[in-house]
């Protein structure tokens, strides 16, 4: 029995993006071996990996993975392709807003697959997904500091 399209939507997990800045243009690859651990294990999907340079005069390049200089540093290959349509011309332009100038980005689309068998059942259930969001790792550790002085810990 084959599954159609909105099938396919229906068991979808939650799509999420990271915009992940650089500084200067030099990236090291370091947690790439990371997120290729995330896909293999079935965590995430990759859906749209993209490379945006901003200039020190504000504008800005977008950089498809094909395009990034192949000098054995850093193995992208294995992104190649990932393209799913998500991720517009706008979005790399919002994407360019957010970096200071002089530095570059990953931006990043991806499905949570861990929480895909949640969501569709939550779907079938009646419920949506009305907002999510993230909290940056620096407004919590801010937080924790603010208690810990409030409450007089060390």
């Amino acid at each position: 029995m084959s599954t159609s399209p909105a099938d396919e939507i229906d068991e979808l997990g939650p799509i999420d993006y990271l915009i992940v800045e650089f500084p200067g243009t030099r990236l090291t690859g370091e947690g790439m071996p990371l997120l290729l651990d995330l896909v293999d294990r079935g965590i995430i999907r990759i859906l749209d990996l993209t490379f945006v340079k901003k200039e020190s005069d504000g504008s800005f390049t977008a950089l498809e993975v094909a395009d990034l200089d192949g000098d054995g540093q850093l193995d992208l290959t294995v992104f190649e392709g990932a393209s799913s349509g998500l991720l517009g011309d706008d979005d790399i332009s919002e994407a360019a807003k957010a970096l200071e100038p002089g530095s570059s980005a990953a931006v990043l689309v991806y499905e949570n697959l861990w929480a895909a068998p949640l969501a569709a059942a939550l779907r079938r259930a009646g419920a949506q997904f009305v907002a999510g969001g993230r909290i940056p790792v620096q407004s919590v550790l801010a937080a924790l500091e603010a208690v810990e002085v409030t409450d007089g810990s060390p």
